[in-house]
């Protein structure tokens, strides 16, 4: 999941710690000039919630248009109450953000469009942690392709980073990657600078408008810091044999370069058959489990099923 502008909640996953089986949502809005997304990666429990608004500048300036949101400001912040899937320390961030649109050519239902973005943000009540970050993101988007990509240049200072919130974090909020075994909201962070790069790829020979109609699917992102950490995330899909079969393949690599490097991977395939409404699914992976004295214990899942669906 990630909350619209992603410079606080990017490619996050709540199911990251394999002792938790939160329920999330995510609520939209809009009343022009404004858009707003909040979510909640757990209902149930006093866990990460947040929210981020939109304003549309050209709104505001020119009045309605015919095609809204090609200049934004917005706002996000994001709070962990830590007290649900295991006690950890609670943490506040907040974020500005200002995009706009240089180039949009719209065809039909697609088109391409090119978008510049710069911000600023950091942790209430925490005296020079603080980070910027500025980049271009572009889309591209056919009756068959939907490719989406980003590449930012990003500055930490005093402990924040962007993207705090992203694909390690429910292992993280008890013990980050790298040489610090402590809990992320306790942990050192360096001063330094980071390149981040993005790309969400879909494409199916015949048309993407279909649900669950994926030929292939390429989602992953990369962040490398000055001082030699790699964070690396990522998982491909493809459907074969007239989408009979579906694998998929993910993984995680966090603090790469650097001692106490964590790496997570898994795959899974799918077998339909009787005309796709059952099939017969297997999974295998690595996971690591957060003890009660706040370590990460290494293991395994490998799993066989049978199910039936309609989402073809």
């Amino acid at each position: 999941y990630t909350l619209l502008s992603g410079h606080l909640v990017r490619r996050y996953n709540n199911r990251g710690n394999p002792n938790y089986n939160p329920a999330g949502a995510v609520v939209t809005g809009m009343l022009r000039p404004l858009y707003v997304e909040a979510f909640a990666s757990d209902v149930l429990g006093a866990r990460l919630m947040g929210a981020e608004v939109v304003l549309d500048v050209q709104h505001i300036l020119m009045g309605r248009q015919p095609y809204p949101m090609k200049y934004m400001l917005a706002l996000s912040a994001v709070h962990d109450w830590g007290k649900a899937g295991g006690t950890s320390e609670p943490m506040t961030l907040a974020h500005l953000d200002g995009t706009a649109i240089l180039v949009s050519r719209r065809k039909g239902q697609g088109g391409f469009e090119l978008q510049a973005n710069a911000g600023w943000g950091g942790r209430p009540g925490e005296g020079g942690a603080w980070g910027a970050v500025a980049g271009l993101g572009a889309e591209y988007m056919s009756s068959t392709v939907d490719m989406r990509a980003r590449l930012e240049g990003r500055l930490q200072r005093g402990g924040f980073r962007q993207g705090a919130f992203g694909p390690d974090y429910e292992l993280a909020r008890f013990q980050v990657a790298g040489p610090t075994a402590l809990p992320q909201a306790d942990a050192p962070f360096p001063d330094g600078y980071s390149a981040y790069g993005e790309v969400i790829l879909s494409w199916d020979a015949e048309s993407l408008s279909v649900l669950g109609q994926r030929h292939f699917r390429l989602t992953m992102g990369t962040e490398v810091f000055n001082w030699g950490r790699v964070d690396l995330d990522g998982r491909l899909e493809t459907q074969l044999f007239h989408r009979n079969l579906s694998v998929g393949v993910g993984g995680v690599a966090m603090g790469a370069g650097q001692p106490g490097t964590r790496y997570l991977a898994s795959v899974e395939a799918r077998w339909r058959f009787l005309g796709g409404k059952l099939y017969a699914v297997g999974q295998g992976g690595t996971l690591l489990f957060p003890t009660a004295e706040g370590t990460l214990r290494p293991g395994a899942f490998a799993s066989l099923g049978l199910g039936v669906d309609n989402a073809r």
